[in-house]
């Protein structure tokens, strides 16, 4: 089969088209044939080596995290799919690889796609909307009338973040640029700054939850506009020493990430703040969860571009600009 692989850990790195044997389907998985795939920044940085410490592939590896499309074959302990089944899903970690004609998955880490979306659109939605669902839901138990600030709104994790952080009964917050104050709005931000020209610690305060997605300085601030009592959930980092409990990491890689969230951790409990690192985890039980949310209307896809498969270097390129509203797209097969 067809298939993007990593030769080696470089960054910015050139992906390569070559062929690969089809994947090995073992008694708990399903074989999916790839209809489309999102494209997102952990791809980018898992083939510059970020992850490599914690996530070693050994290349020459399949890039690609999300995934939707037709199972072909199932394996002969599989209980809940059947070949036909259209499913959308986001594998587990170290058994990544959709940018391919086929994936092999667990078939824990499937769902059936959402009935009233295209192949297209369904694969834009895995990774963000279980990092947006295991952030607000699962780790950050939004209630209804809590004040909750959303890095980044017009974002992948953004534009899900926001709409599913309305649904549960927050007031949500966010940041985008100017050109795209309508399309956060449209989604439910009820309060949105201009990054370029605002200081979002300035006009925020006493919220109860903030999702970081950006850098070291934005989590500083971010820590400021929570009230005592608040929880900050960051995806960007840094890890926590419960992050590398539940990894089951080796007591080196444990105490590494003691170190690097020691400082963020030290002043979160001074102003009687939680401070969590989130990296997102493939479940199936979850993507069913947003399926139902979707398929109400609740929740919607953002898909900002689609690019043919042997686009997909250009495509990985545009989601490094920063600039993509919501998701970007690969189309892999009919």
């Amino acid at each position: 089969m067809k298939a993007f692989v990593v030769d080696k850990y470089k960054k910015r790195g050139a992906l390569r088209l070559a062929n690969v044997s089809e994947p090995e389907l073992r008694d708990n998985d399903v074989l999916v044939r790839v209809h489309a795939s999102g494209v997102n920044l952990l791809d980018s940085k898992v083939r510059d080596g970020e992850f490599k410490l914690i996530l070693p592939y050994r290349p020459p590896f399949v890039l690609g995290h999300d995934v939707a499309g037709s199972i072909v074959r199932v394996g002969s302990k599989v209980r809940r799919y059947k070949p036909g089944d259209e499913i959308y899903a986001r594998p587990r970690d170290h058994r990544i690889g959709t940018f391919a004609e086929f994936i092999a998955m667990n078939e824990a880490d499937v769902a059936l796609k959402p009935k009233n979306l295209s192949m297209d659109e369904a694969a834009s939605i895995p990774l963000v909307g279980l990092t947006a669902w295991q952030a607000l839901v699962e780790m950050g138990k939004v209630k209804p009338g809590q004040k909750v600030f959303i890095q980044a709104g017009s974002g992948g994790v953004g534009t899900f973040a926001i709409q599913l952080a309305k649904h549960l009964g927050a007031t949500v917050a966010t940041t985008t640029s100017a050109k795209n104050v309508d399309l956060v709005k449209n989604l439910g931000a009820d309060v949105v700054i201009d990054y370029k020209t605002q200081d979002f610690e300035k006009v925020l305060s006493g919220y109860d939850l903030v999702l970081n997605s950006q850098d070291t300085k934005t989590l500083e601030k971010s820590l400021r506009v929570l009230k005592p009592g608040g929880h900050l959930i960051s995806i960007s980092g840094p890890p926590d020493p419960e992050f590398a409990k539940d990894l089951r990491l080796n007591l080196f890689l444990k105490l590494v990430m003691r170190l690097l969230s020691r400082g963020v951790r030290r002043r979160a409990k001074r102003l009687s703040i939680r401070y969590s690192f989130l990296f997102m985890r493939a479940q199936g039980e979850h993507l069913s969860e947003i399926t139902s949310l979707i398929e109400s209307g609740v929740i919607r896809p953002v898909v900002d571009r689609i690019f043919p498969f042997e686009k997909t270097g250009d495509a990985l390129a545009y989601v490094e600009t920063g600039r993509a509203k919501g998701k970007v797209v690969i189309v892999v097969g009919e």
